[in-house]
């Protein structure tokens, strides 16, 4: 019932606000037109001018037993929406969640329409819509590879003039991998065979291209040549669904090729990226090396799959400590370390972890999974809900939101929960009838016998070096798995459920490990010392020089052809990779992590979360676990570079002050003489925001800052013009400082506000009504960060930031989160070598949680938009607050 609540609260803000838009922005109430919006960079490549949203949420809708807004729906798509716009899309997009959704759309209409009560008019439109768009995407193939573009216009195509695409040269392996399910679908429902032709091609040439010795795939591939463009291996962003369709393409289609091929990766992830419970990035030549130190959330799905395959073990181990991860961050970071700190801080409420709980849930039936799901859903309310449906996490760690709620939240994640919690008498229809795309979209199992018009090519030669064992326990009957012993997913977990709390990085690799007492294990980068002759002497074998340079630091340079031998280059690439990824994580955590600016007023109860910029002087609120929590205050001169003139408007309030004309640490202790709590200082640069510009900390001015002893938080223009509208529009706005987003159960005990704010196991006392019309603020926060991704795959193009100056620069700023090298160590060739360099720290092993790297997209100045004016009127807002506060009081009453 509470996913069902929940999910009506999604969609009908959807319908409400933004339809016929791509996507809703849930912060600022209102539709994402591509266009009208700051480009995203690669996220836009989703938005295609189809109303996106409604199209992924078809047959979510029929699962969730709504079928008449169903029926409603699909009028609506084959009335309104057009696929014929002059638009660039993402071909891998456009392919998983427009045409998925439009065939699983048809193929539960069809089913209702057989059962006889809905759906009686229906006569195919959708299907007829999926066929137009399949034809739209099929330029995208020309290429000589078979692989295709991996952009298309949906009017002009590829080459055509007005097409303005067609010039790229790579793509993922996930976007060229990603498409035998709808395609072979669509082929199989219209009896068109050239749509499952053109993919099976690309799935076909991948396979040729693998390489031979690993049996793995790169990530990204010239779709010209087949060269592997970049050649770190794993089973998250870039190759994820690569390997799921090749599965699901066996279960759907029938064919034994899919199966071997899948079966044949399988045993090289198993062998060299599995490294239980953590899933770790390699080179595909030199499999035995790790390409990263960090994982990233895509790969949450791959627990699911292994159920599907029937690997019961590595998922639950997989499965158990990102659930761990979870209950540290409420939320999977994008990316987070081996050691399980967050690498990159966003999370835009991606569904593949409750995919991979309602797989194992089906799996073992062990109820600590709905448990599991009970806490998705319990955070999901508590820190992503607002008022005009759900926000994505623009940083785990301060509980700050996006202005984003991408389609998948409602194609997918209310999909899985209601699921998960659902009785067979729950469904109108019998899920096992059905396959999952990578989107959840629905494809009918009996696709397998219906129009097969591909000439299935007995390849089971290309197997013979397999070992046979690999395939005796490929999918089997969930039923049976655990007959006599239901603790045997508990038996598993139970050595993993301290596993992230262990704040140090990982001990020996199974590499390592397999050397038992043999040679000794390879000098790691956080083990060096510079003064030991036992390190040196190992680093002269590894063929890496140490040089020390007149500051007093030490510099490392390889070249590999000085190696004693091939091995030992190899072990130096390793090291020097590890020390400069030490070397930028060292330097990361030397800088202060961004702070939160949360609005408690009514009535939003602490649901605004803005992104601030730390200060180097004045209280550390890391230090001050309840943050300081005040009024406003605009002080007098505004830019608080003299003594204030209004002191009692400030006095034990939190002062607003714009940046410029005089330095940070001047304008913190001129509000502090005249009383302030606290202080924020708005960027004057008009439209800057943390969405687009680095975050940045405040420096002092090269003198002793002891005496400053308040509280200093620095806001982007964009960000700061949300307190200044809301005091412009209320008489008085309440703020709380602090390093991380208070639950608002501790905000607000004894205050009466929506039920689901709270804690469900609070128990609150004492309820008062306090809060009034003076404690306002306008319901509006950040717009969407600065993301690229393609395919799904995280934008890991780092930028530079600035210097901290001390003196002499007005305002001087330095960034609150410093970026890692990124180093390319793919397929090193010892006799030919580059330089590989590195600084050497002192290495340490710290808890602390490393920062996320900062984004950043251009956007030309006449397309900024002006997001204030365009804000939903408060009156309409309020009483959809209000609706909600009710509709919650009647759910508490009801015991639901």
């Amino acid at each position: 019932n509470q996913v069902l609540e929940m999910f009506d609260h999604a969609y009908s803000n959807y319908m409400e606000h933004a339809y016929p838009a791509d996507e809703l922005m849930p912060l600022t109430c209102r539709g994402r037109v591509r266009g009208q919006e700051p480009s995203r960079g690669d996220v836009d490549d989703a938005l295609g001018k189809f109303s996106l949203t409604l199209i992924d949420t078809l047959d979510t809708l029929v699962v969730l037993n709504k079928t008449k807004e169903f029926e409603e729906a699909v009028k609506k798509v084959i009335k309104d929406v057009n696929l014929d716009n002059d638009i660039v899309v993402s071909v891998f997009e456009t392919n998983i969640r427009v045409l998925g959704g439009l065939l699983g759309g048809h193929s539960v209409a069809i089913m209702l329409k057989e059962k006889g009560e809905y759906m009686q008019w229906y006569n195919g439109e959708l299907l007829h819509m999926a066929k137009e768009l399949g034809y739209k995407l099929l330029p995208a193939f020309n290429t000589t590879s078979g692989l295709p573009y991996p952009r298309v216009n949906l009017k002009f195509g590829v080459r055509h003039p007005e097409a303005r695409t067609g010039t790229e040269t790579d793509t993922c392996t996930a976007c060229a991998g990603t498409l035998i399910l709808e395609f072979a679908a669509l082929s199989r429902f219209t009896g068109t065979s050239i749509f499952e032709e053109y993919a099976r091609k690309a799935l076909d040439f991948i396979w040729e291209k693998r390489q031979r010795s690993s049996n793995l795939v790169g990530v990204t591939i010239n779709i010209h040549t087949g060269d592997w463009v970049r050649k770190d291996s794993g089973v998250g962003a870039g190759i994820d669904s690569y390997y799921e369709y090749l599965l699901k393409a066996y279960v759907l289609l029938g064919d034994d090729s899919f199966l071997e091929r899948f079966n044949t990766h399988y045993d090289a992830i198993m062998r060299y990226i599995s490294q239980p419970p953590l899933l770790l990035d390699v080179h595909i030549h030199k499999p035995m090396l790790n390409a990263r130190t960090w994982m990233d959330s895509l790969l949450a799905f791959f627990p699911g799959l292994q159920v599907l395959k029937g690997d019961i073990r590595p998922a639950i181990e997989t499965h158990e400590m990102l659930y761990q991860v979870i209950k540290k961050h409420n939320f999977l970071p994008e990316a987070f370390t081996t050691d399980f700190r967050v690498h990159w801080a966003q999370h835009p409420l991606r569904p593949e972890f409750a995919e991979s709980t309602y797989f194992l849930y089906k799996a073992t039936g062990d109820p600590y999974y709905l448990e599991v799901g009970k806490t998705l859903i319990e955070n999901l309310n508590k820190y992503a809900r607002v008022p005009c449906g759900f926000a994505a996490m623009k940083d785990v760690r301060t509980g700050s939101h996006e202005d984003r709620m991408d389609s998948f939240f409602l194609a997918e994640m209310f999909k899985y929960l209601y699921l998960l919690f659902a009785d067979k008498e729950d469904m109108i229809f019998d899920i096992e009838d059905y396959i999952f795309t990578t989107e959840a979209h629905l494809l009918p199992l009996w696709l397998s016998t219906t129009n097969q018009t591909i000439s299935k090519k007995n390849t089971s030669t290309e197997y013979t070096e397999l070992d046979d064992s690999n395939f005796d326990w490929t999918c089997p009957n969930t039923q049976i798995l655990f007959p006599n012993d239901p603790m045997f997913a508990q038996s598993i977990r139970e050595p993993l459920k301290n596993v992230v709390d262990k704040s140090c990085p990982r001990g020996l690799s199974r590499a390592e490990e397999s050397l038992g007492s043999g040679p000794k294990p390879p000098l790691r980068a956080r083990d060096f010392m510079a003064s030991n002759p036992e390190h040196l002497e190992i680093l002269k074998k590894m063929g890496v020089s140490l040089i020390h340079l007149k500051d007093g630091r030490v510099q490392l340079v390889q070249h590999a052809v000085q190696a004693a031998s091939s091995l030992d280059a190899e072990d130096g690439l390793r090291f020097m990779q590890e020390m400069i990824e030490l070397s930028s994580q060292q330097q990361k955590e030397q800088q202060l992590p961004p702070r939160a600016v949360q609005i408690v007023s009514h009535p939003f109860f602490g649901r605004v979360v803005l992104t601030a910029g730390p200060a180097q002087f004045g209280m550390d609120l890391s230090k001050h676990k309840a943050g300081t929590r005040g009024f406003v205050a605009t002080i007098k001169p505004y830019n608080g570079c003299s003594e204030i003139t209004n002191p009692e408007a400030v006095k034990e309030k939190i002062a607003l002050m714009q940046r410029g004309q005089c330095m940070f640490a001047e304008k913190a202790r001129n509000i502090q003489k005249a009383g302030a709590i606290g202080g924020i200082v708005i960027d004057d640069n008009e439209g800057s925001s943390s969405d687009t510009a680095p975050l940045f900390q405040m420096a002092g001015d090269g003198k002793n800052t002891d005496d400053i002893t308040i509280p200093m938080l620095f806001l982007f223009n964009k960000e700061g013009n949300i307190i200044l509208d809301a005091i412009r529009e209320y008489e008085a706005v309440e703020v709380l400082l602090s390093d991380k987003a208070k639950d608002r159960a501790t905000i607000f005990k004894g205050k009466m506000i929506p039920n689901y704010i709270i804690d469900s196991n609070l128990e609150i006392e004492n309820m008062d009504q306090k809060s009034s019309e003076n404690d306002s603020h306008k319901p509006t926060s950040e717009e969407a960060p600065s993301e690229s991704q393609d395919a799904g795959a995280v934008n890991e193009e780092p930028e530079g930031g600035g210097e901290s100056s001390a003196v002499g620069d007005p305002d001087p700023l330095s960034p609150a989160s410093t970026d890692s090298a990124s180093v390319s160590l793919a397929d090193p060739d010892p006799h030919a070598p580059g330089p590989t360099e590195a600084s050497a720290p002192e290495p340490a092993c710290t808890a602390g949680d490393s920062q996320p790297q900062e984004q950043n997209t251009q956007t030309e100045a006449n397309s900024k938009a002006h997001w204030d004016s365009k804000v939903q009127p408060m009156e309409s807002i309020l009483a959809d607050w209000n609706e909600d506060i009710e509709a919650f009081e009647m759910m508490e009453k009801d015991e639901l």
